[in-house]
Order: structure tokens, then sequence, then C-alpha cells
């Protein structure tokens, strides 16, 4: 179904966190039930407590670049740092680290963790996967494809994680040893970006050029919704908590959400010009998008 524009509810509030210019881009739940954010444009990490409450890591590198955030096996905090070529490690309690990256200016952005106990990186540069330990040890695998820009990365319900080719306009997954297959998508120009895994056993995925959120199976079954807003460029996208996705709408700033059935609705932002971009499930229950016009913003369940 097409998607169906509505105002902010009450139920959305925005929250400031770092100081005007940072670029929240990255954001997650923590394990310590506080949501973190990556500040992009200052090199920082940043901790917003549910009641607005909120600090900021800054990183050794201000221009480091960090990008997408999440929790890690050993109850710490894991990033890219697309700019200066490391993967980053933060505790709950603010101590940061990284890890420098074999390949040169591979730009590394999606990172997830595997059903392996080690993370899982995308190399956006260098058409590779990688893989680090939480010793700090990497492992890299070529893709069969040169340009692809692999993008998000996510654990599938198969054992196997599942990767974004924004330029190839398809979708990757990476067998633990390894083994990779690429699945196309039905049109050229989709360029998909984030990706999830969704509560029916399928991964989700935004196409931010065509304005549609795909599924794909895990035999590569693919289906698409189309939005009713052909410029929305969807971006980043989550499972939420009753069966749902959530998607973040870059190009209208809008919050998106979307059944199993494809039904669609979209809640626009207070902020105009936010530009939203992850999108994740608190531990709340609320959603919560980071704006890179300095907020993180929450939907109450």
């Amino acid at each position: 179904m097409a998607s169906a524009a509505h105002t902010a509810p009450d139920g959305i509030r925005e929250f400031p966190i770092g100081a005007p210019g940072d670029g929240p881009y990255g954001v997650t739940a923590g394990p310590d039930g506080a949501m973190w954010c990556t500040l992009v444009h200052s090199g920082g990490i940043g901790r917003l407590e549910t009641d607005g409450s909120h600090r900021v890591h800054s990183l050794d590198a201000p221009t480091c670049g960090p990008m997408v955030i999440t929790p890690g096996p050993d109850g710490a905090l894991w990033f890219t740092r697309n700019r200066d070529h490391r993967i980053g490690r933060i505790s709950a309690t603010g101590a940061a680290e990284s890890f420098p990256l074999p390949s040169p200016e591979c730009a590394p952005y999606g990172i997830a963790a595997g059903p392996d106990g080690a993370m899982w990186f995308t190399e956006m540069n260098t058409d590779r996967i990688g893989r680090i330990n939480t010793e700090g040890e990497v492992t890299e695998f070529p893709l069969p494809v040169s340009g692809a820009f692999p993008a998000m990365i996510a654990a599938g319900p198969d054992g196997a994680l599942w990767f974004t080719l924004n330029q190839a306009d398809a979708i990757g997954r990476i067998a633990l040893d390894g083994e990779v297959a690429v699945y196309p998508l039905p049109r050229s120009g989709a360029a998909p970006v984030g990706i999830a895994a969704g509560p029916d056993g399928a991964l989700w995925f935004t196409q931010i050029g065509a304005g549609r959120i795909g599924r794909i199976t895990t035999a590569g079954a693919v289906t698409e919704t189309a939005l009713s807003d052909a410029e929305a460029r969807p971006h980043a996208i989550t499972a939420g908590a009753h069966g749902d996705l959530w998607f973040s709408e870059w190009g209208a700033g809008r919050i998106g959400r979307i059944t199993a059935d494809g039904d669609v609705e979209g809640y626009g932002l207070p902020t105009q010009g936010s530009e939203p971009h992850g999108i994740a499930l608190g531990s709340d229950g609320a959603v919560w998008t980071a704006l890179e016009s300095g907020t993180l913003a929450r939907l109450a369940p």
C-alpha cells in the first residue's frame, strides 16, 4: 500500500545532544538502557538517558567520522570510523579504543554483531566484508562484485550476515566461512542502504534511490512496497516491538512504519530539515532516530 503522511503526534519529542553541528548519525540502545549515538561531524559518541540528560565522549580523532553504532557481545558499543578507516569500541563507562583495518582507505560503514561472537562490518571503498573479534583481530572477505559500495549489514535468522550493495542494486549474504551470495534487485537505481531482520524471518531493507521498502527471504525472493513519496529517501530500518518495522525518511523529515503486510504510515518530525538517519528500538519500547540537525527524536510506544 502507499504510505499515509501524518503530522507529528504528541508522542514525538526531540532531545538535543552534543553541540550544534556535531551531527548525530547512528543510534542504538546500549546494554545500560541508555541511547548511544555517533556524532559524525565532531568525532564523538553521545549517550542519552531517557530523561534527556546526556554526555558526549570525545574520540581521539575529531575527523574520524563515526557512523554506525551497535552493541557487541562483550557489553560494549562498537562503531565504524569511516574517515580514518578504523573500528571503534566504547565501554558503557566511556572508555574508548580503536582498531586499524588492513585495507587503506576502506571506509567502513555498517556494523553488526554476528552469531559467532564477532563483529561484522562493510568496507565501502574496497568491496569487502570485514570481521573483527573482541580482541581486535581482523579478517577480510572480498565480494564478487566491484564498485558495489556495501553499506549496512545485519545478522539474519539463518546464521549468516546480510548486507546492502548500494551501487550494485543488490543484497548480499555472507556465511560465517566467508562464502558470499549476491541477489540483484528488480530495478536499477534502487540504491539500498539500511537492512534489518524482520519479525517474519525475512530481511527488510530501504531503497533510498527508489522510495521503496524491500523484503528478501533467506532464499533470495524479493518483494517491494512503494512509498507514496518517491523522494522520501528511506535510509535506515529497524524491527519494532509489535511485529512491524520502522525506517527513517531522510529526504522527507519523517519516521515511517511498515507492517509485515505492507501497510505504511509516516510521521512528520517537528523540526524542519532535521535529516533523520539512524533508527533503533529503545529499551523503553520507543522508536528513536538520530537527526543530523542536532537531536535524537523519540516516538513514544
